[in-house]
């Protein structure tokens, strides 16, 4: 079976390199990897899902994030 970079839990140097190729090199910056680094992804959510997520967050008793993190993970469980 072969290996998917994207979903793979322990991706590897030049596991993205022909990603990062076809990208416009103005927009790439390149950093020595760290074992400790984190990556956080901003977005904006307004409106009836917004309050949706909101809800959902409270009745969970966790912050919105987790409550994100949470059904990203589903989602990816249901599509393998």
């Amino acid at each position: 079976m072969t290996k998917d970079p994207w979903t793979d839990s322990d991706p590897k140097p030049g596991d993205f390199d022909a990603d990062l190729e076809r990208i416009d090199p103005r927009y790439v910056e390149v950093h020595e990897g760290h074992h400790d680094a984190r990556m956080t992804v901003l977005f904006s959510m307004e409106g009836e899902d917004a309050e949706r997520l909101e809800r959902i967050a409270a009745e969970r008793g966790q912050p919105v994030d987790e409550v994100v993190a949470d059904l990203l993970r589903d989602a990816e469980r249901h599509t393998a």
